[in-house]
């Protein structure tokens, strides 16, 4: 009996975002790719990196047996981390396994004059609420950005204040913080205060409605009972605005042109930056990717840090790269998974990875967090690492290959 072939659709595009335990904010994403579908009638499907489903790898899978080419979009507004590493891991992965399918990825939503224009109007309304005007009062305009570990993403929020600066008649904007790392937004708002301005205005860049976006406006608030003499407010999110759409159009044909633009030459995991020595490297960025749930708090609390998991006490990498595939790293996975359901006594999570740069000495088995690469890793080697290191915390020293 002849089994008829899915009709395939020359190209589709998938919308990638952070992903939360907060519906509302996963719902957003699906908001903009049904926008985004509409915008280039082209079918967009939604994706998560962490905290909800599908999975970036989940829905390509059910993506991919139906077109030819397909668009890799990070809905992320800087270029830290997940954009560096956890998404293109996933896309160079899909590239192997579908290799009928041709795959692009594209830019973050970055530094755009739709998202200028888009910040300038959320400005814009909250003068309005203070009964201010820009051209007539000295208003001052606080940009508030989650903030990164990633020097090369929090410098996009200086310049995007900048941008906000230049041609307009604010008084000031100074950039902020509200978490991880400096200035944070208290601090701005009291460095402004000193000036006695008319107004502050204070911007949250973020997508969403959610616990962030609610704490910089809660600091707008206590600023504004704190200083009578000057009026504060805070707008909303950028939210699904059609200029949001703009841009990710943007993006999808930078992606199909072979038009992206990264910039490496600032990236910590690509050269050498004061401060960030120990992240450079291709092997270390990606592992530090793979390992990102344990780099949290271990709690399921969310409601004063969204951005947080139940991570577990151990993540393994194992190498399943030519070389390494060759060596019979599937096996040594697939008996790593075993060993640890049979044990009673084993937190652990398991991901495949790409090359680690090691090639001829795997297969290569990576412990995190403790930073340990096991080599030449064979099947009958597994239950000691999983009974000794991953059980009882005790290295398995004679496979030791190296240590980060």
């Amino acid at each position: 009996m002849r089994t008829e072939q899915p009709s395939l659709d020359d190209d589709a595009i998938l919308l990638v975002g952070h992903g939360s335990r907060r519906e509302k904010s996963n719902e957003q994403v699906r908001t903009l790719a049904a926008k985004l579908e509409t915008e280039l009638s082209v079918p967009v499907d939604a994706a998560y990196i962490e905290l909800a489903e599908p999975s970036i790898e989940d829905a390509i899978e059910t993506l991919a047996p139906t077109c030819r080419t397909l668009t890799v979009i990070p809905l992320s507004l800087f270029a830290a981390s997940h954009v560096k590493n956890d998404v293109p891991i996933a896309v160079q992965t899909a590239r192997a396994k579908y290799d009928d399918v041709t795959f692009h990825f594209g830019s973050h939503l970055g530094i755009h004059p739709s998202i200028v224009d888009l910040l300038d109007d959320r400005i814009q309304t909250v003068e309005s609420d203070l009964g201010v005007d820009r051209d007539n009062d000295d208003v001052a305009v606080v940009l508030c950005a989650r903030g990164s570990s990633d020097p090369d993403s929090n410098g996009d929020v200086h310049k995007l204040s900048r941008l906000l600066y230049e041609g307009r008649e604010f008084t000031r904007v100074e950039p902020s913080f509200i978490g991880v790392t400096s200035p944070r937004l208290e601090d701005t708002l009291h460095s402004v205060a000193k000036d006695r301005p008319d107004a502050v205005v204070v911007v949250p860049y973020m997508l969403g409605d959610g616990v962030l976006t609610q704490r910089i406006i809660d600091t707008a608030e206590t600023f504004d009972d704190e200083y009578p003499y000057v009026r504060a407010g805070a707008s909303g999110p950028l939210g699904t605005d059609e200029r949001l759409v703009n841009v990710l159009a943007d993006r999808c044909q930078e992606a199909r042109s072979g038009s992206v633009e990264m910039s490496c030459d600032t990236c910590k995991y690509k050269v050498e930056l004061s401060g960030y020595e120990d992240d450079q490297g291709g092997a270390r960025a990606m592992l530090r990717s793979l390992v990102h749930q344990a780099e949290h708090a271990d709690r399921s609390d969310v409601d004063d840090d969204p951005h947080v998991h139940d991570a577990p006490a151990k993540h393994v990498a194992v190498c399943t790269n030519q070389t390494c595939a060759a060596s019979g790293a599937a096996t040594v996975l697939e008996q790593l998974r075993q060993h640890a359901r049979d044990s009673d006594d084993c937190d652990v999570h398991f991901s495949r990875s790409s090359c680690l740069g090691q090639c001829g000495d795997g297969p290569i088995v990576a412990v995190y967090p403790d930073s340990i690469w096991y080599g030449s890793v064979t099947p009958d080697d597994t239950e000691r690492i999983v009974s000794s290191h991953l059980e009882r915390d005790r290295i398995v020293s004679d496979l030791v290959h190296q240590s980060l």
